[in-house]
């Protein structure tokens, strides 16, 4: 089980873009968060993981790293990829790396920039 609790959640822009296309909404990446919090993703190490999404079709990584927050940041096609390389990889642990010293204002910044956008808790009372 992880133990990094889910405080907030981020997307990238490019994430965002690439999400809509596949019809990917921020309830089905909430819930995908509180999965791999419980072990339901495959951990990568250093702060990375890879979650399966809308039903199997899709693969996305999600960075974690510090346990303040949680930011996908790259989705791809099952079909079209097996797996990221080994350079990706490295690259996706050095980039939670640098999330993982973040400022609670870097994060803002972030947001207020564009780059990241924030993904909403679901209304727990919302009938879905």
């Amino acid at each position: 089980m992880v133990d990094i609790p889910i405080s907030r959640a981020f997307k990238t822009v490019w994430f965002a873009k690439a999400a809509k296309k596949a019809r990917i909404d921020d309830d089905e990446l909430w819930k995908a968060i509180e999965q791999a919090r419980m072990g339901q993703a495959d951990d990568l190490g250093g702060g990375v993981f890879k979650k399966r999404l809308a039903g199997n079709r899709y693969r996305s990584i999600l960075l974690a790293k510090g346990g303040a927050f949680w930011v996908y940041s790259y989705l791809f096609a099952k079909k079209d990829r097996d797996n990221i390389d080994d350079g990706e990889l490295k690259a996706f642990r050095d980039l939670a790396k640098i999330y993982a010293g973040m400022s609670e204002s870097q994060v803002e910044a972030q947001i207020d920039d564009g780059h990241w956008i924030e993904i909403k808790q679901p209304d727990k009372d919302q009938v879905t």
